[in-house]
């Protein structure tokens, strides 16, 4: 079931359906418009998010995703491909991620405070690959959706992401 605040989970992701679930979350001294300039411009994650790699756009004009962009990248050492499914800006976005033995469902949501921006990232997984990446590295996803959250708010502190080149 899905909290009208938190996470609009698709049925089949909920956590209670899912093998893996990780939640993290941090109140973040940066308003709210500046974390989701960072957070849509998937192009910079490899500038400043050491678990992503090659952001490709399949679909959508890049630099910045939106509702229905198809995108492929590198993340925990395996290439997905993703499609923005849920997009309220400056308030919540969520894509799916699929690859041979995985699929995945990761939102982020965020809500303004007096201190700046509350901001919860949450993801499910199932398949063999999930399975066995959380059996192996129980604590990885966590970790690194930490420091997501964390690099996340050191870029929002420091300004507005720069503009990207992109290629026709």
């Amino acid at each position: 079931m899905s909290d009208p605040e938190g996470v609009r989970w698709p049925e089949r992701f909920a956590p209670e359906n899912c093998p893996v679930h990780v939640r993290n979350e941090l109140v973040m001294s940066a308003p709210a418009e500046r974390i989701w300039a960072w957070l849509i411009r998937a192009q910079l994650w490899p500038t400043w998010y050491e678990n992503s790699a090659n952001v490709q756009f399949l679909e959508g004009p890049p630099p910045d995703l939106a509702l229905g962009t198809r995108f492929r990248w590198r993340t925990f050492s395996v290439t997905v491909e993703s499609t923005v499914v849920e997009f309220i800006p400056m308030e919540r976005i969520a894509w799916d991620a699929r690859t041979l033995g995985m699929e995945a469902y990761h939102a982020w949501v965020l809500r303004e405070t007096p201190e700046g921006c509350h901001v919860v990232t949450e993801e499910t997984q199932s398949g063999s690959l999930a399975r066995l990446g959380d059996l192996v590295l129980p604590n990885r996803m966590s970790k690194y959706h930490q420091i997501w959250l964390e690099r996340l708010e050191s870029q929002a502190r420091a300004g507005f992401p720069p503009p990207v080149n992109v290629a026709p």
